[in-house]
């Protein structure tokens, strides 16, 4: 058997090696955090305190908002502490720590995406037994539920990834830990408990699209119905937000994860994580917040209390 030495460490891909760009790459990732964390605390808050947004759609938008907060947390602040230290070290516990937090969150947006879909579809298809389907319990079942599964699903990922030593190079090709990356370096080939866990979180994956999909064929088959123009442009309004938001997840969850991961790996893969990673989070409270009457009008209402 060949000899092996045994990592326990990992050494995570900068954007660049230029100082200035490093910096220029600081900066950056600082904003769009700090333009992340303020758009969900306030989206957050809003519908924490706003009495008027105390309904089923705004109680999964404040668990969404907390979702992408932790999301963004758990890589973006590492990555512009190794752009500002040079220091690009992440220790195996460190690792396997942001890997389990990083699948937790985005397992349980896609979770909550598909209970927000089924929202929408008892709101306007089912509308007389909206408050029956949408009950106080229901929802909090369903989001429950929504953070259970994201948990089993990074706990699962994790504990397969890290079941065996990593004996090759140290370096990832990536500004955070991934698993993909992860697997590269494993003494174990193949790692069939992480394939394993792999085909069961993708089966229930395109399950969800599949169930956010027809729901929304049922959605707009009666909006079409709708006589009236007005209750129509409501409808299909109300529905805007959570489409779009659904269709930023999946995009660039398609993007980043087509492009197969090569052997030297360049800063445009870095490039290509950030629109899963980085992007939705940043964007999501946008979306809900330009695109979303009550929460425009909450938001005013906010400031009026604020600075009368």
């Amino acid at each position: 058997m060949a000899n092996h030495t045994i990592i326990t460490n990992f050494l995570l891909m900068s954007f660049s090696d230029v100082w200035e760009l490093q910096i220029f790459h600081a900066v950056l990732f600082s904003m769009i955090y700090l333009v992340a964390l303020m758009g969900n605390l306030l989206i957050i808050l809003v519908t924490t305190i706003d009495r008027r947004l105390h309904n089923p759609m705004y109680f999964f938008l404040r668990h969404l908002s907390f979702i992408d907060l932790c999301y963004i947390s758990v890589t973006v602040p590492k990555s512009i502490l190794i752009s500002l230290t040079h220091s690009n070290s992440i220790s195996i516990p460190e690792c396997a720590t942001q890997v389990c937090f990083v699948l937790l969150f985005v397992c349980a947006e896609l979770a909550l995406l598909t209970v927000m879909s089924y929202d929408r579809y008892a709101a306007i298809c089912h509308p007389l037994h909206y408050e029956t389907l949408m009950s106080r319990g229901a929802c909090v079942q369903m989001a429950a539920a929504s953070w259970v599964s994201g948990s089993l699903s990074g706990i699962m990922h994790t504990v397969s990834t890290f079941s065996a030593p990593f004996c090759k190079a140290n370096v990832l090709g990536q500004f955070f830990c991934e698993i993909p990356h992860l697997l590269k370096l494993s003494c174990s080939q193949p790692n069939l408990a992480e394939i394993g866990t792999t085909v069961t979180t993708t089966i229930l994956g395109l399950g969800c699209f599949i169930y956010i999909v027809i729901s929304y064929v049922y959605i707009f088959s009666t909006v079409l119905r709708m006589p009236s123009t007005e209750g129509r442009s409501k409808a299909f309004f109300t529905c805007l937000p959570h489409l779009t938001v659904t269709t930023v997840f999946f995009t660039t969850a398609f993007v980043a994860h087509v492009k197969p991961i090569s052997d030297t790996p360049s800063v445009l893969d870095l490039l290509v994580s950030v629109f899963y990673v980085v992007v939705p989070p940043a964007l999501n409270p946008a979306i809900y917040s330009l695109r979303n009457k009550d929460m425009k009008a909450a938001l005013a209402r906010l400031m009026k209390q604020v600075f009368p």
